[in-house]
């Protein structure tokens, strides 16, 4: 059979291509003709100049790198980045192997709606749902304190408050990875599992030996397609979140950059942080795409 050229398959789906045209040009608006003011990267930036001031070349890179705080926030970074990617893995699988081992329809649509539940909630409703959650005298120090433990400070404590983040923002969000997982337990067929049973292996057995096997190329699949986020620790949820006691380990790249940008009126820094942060994005992406082609045969086109 001749592929179609892709003209012809535009005039065939044009429709299609219709329907996704606003999107595309409201895209192209908002997100390629802003990339004109990254140039301010490469300026020592002052309003009363705009575009037109001083071309100062990798200057502003070269100060952002000298400066301890900015190396400190890619480490902070790529340290809560990397435990949500492993932790949105491994946790979404677990529960997803968990409900489809249930019997009960009805207890599994349950659960299933339960834990998907704070995934449509914004973070800055969790923020404050968290942080009453979270106080010296909330529910979890009171149980505690109830259990002859020490009160945690969650939210004050250098040391805690990456882990707050990230096992906050996994409870928040596996839900929905549970949801893909269960989708893709469902075309595994059931005639293996019997056939397993038929020669005497057990649930544990027969979930290592077919569920796991079968479901791997998804669980890679969406591994590879998260690479691209590995530096997107969560704006949204640390900013609401955080305090000057946690900068050391809670602040990330996006924090920096607000307050380098629009805090403290460093423009130009704040656009190179913001361009270093978008080409190392990039890169990520292709290499995930890369990825995604060879281990799991995923491909956009």
């Amino acid at each position: 059979m001749k592929k179609k050229s892709f003209a012809e398959t535009i005039k065939s789906q044009w429709q299609y291509y219709a329907m996704l045209l606003p999107g595309v040009v409201i895209t192209f608006i908002f997100c390629y003709i802003p990339l004109y003011g990254v140039i301010i990267a490469f300026e020592d930036y002052n309003v009363s100049a705009g575009f037109s001031s001083p071309w100062v070349g990798l200057k502003n890179f070269t100060y952002l790198f000298s400066q301890p705080t900015f190396v400190r926030t890619i480490w902070n970074t790529l340290f809560i980045s990397v435990w949500k990617l492993a932790l949105g893995v491994v946790v979404p699988v677990t529960f997803a192997i968990l409900l489809n081992e249930m019997r009960s329809n009805k207890l599994k649509r349950f659960y299933q709606t339960l834990i998907y539940i704070p995934n449509f909630l914004s973070w800055i409703i969790m923020a404050g749902v968290l942080m009453d959650i979270l106080a010296s005298d909330g529910a979890i120090n009171m149980i505690l304190h109830s259990l002859g433990f020490e009160s945690v400070n969650f939210l004050g404590s250098a040391s805690v408050f990456p882990w707050t983040m990230i096992i906050s923002d996994i409870w928040k969000g596996f839900g929905y990875g549970t949801v893909v997982y269960l989708a893709a337990l469902t075309g595994i067929d059931p005639g293996l599992y019997e056939s397993a049973y038929m020669d005497g292996a057990t649930r544990w057995q027969q979930i290592v030996k077919i569920t796991i096997p079968l479901l791997m190329p998804t669980i890679i699949l969406m591994t590879i397609l998260s690479l691209g986020n590995v530096l997107n620790a969560g704006f949204d949820q640390i900013y609401n979140m955080y305090s000057p006691a946690v900068w050391e380990t809670g602040d990330i790249i996006d924090t920096y950059v607000y307050r380098l940008g629009i805090v403290q009126a460093q423009y130009a820094v704040g656009a190179a942080v913001g361009l270093f942060k978008s080409l190392i994005s990039a890169v990520l992406v292709i290499v995930s795409y890369v990825l995604a082609d060879k281990l799991a045969g995923y491909r956009i086109l």
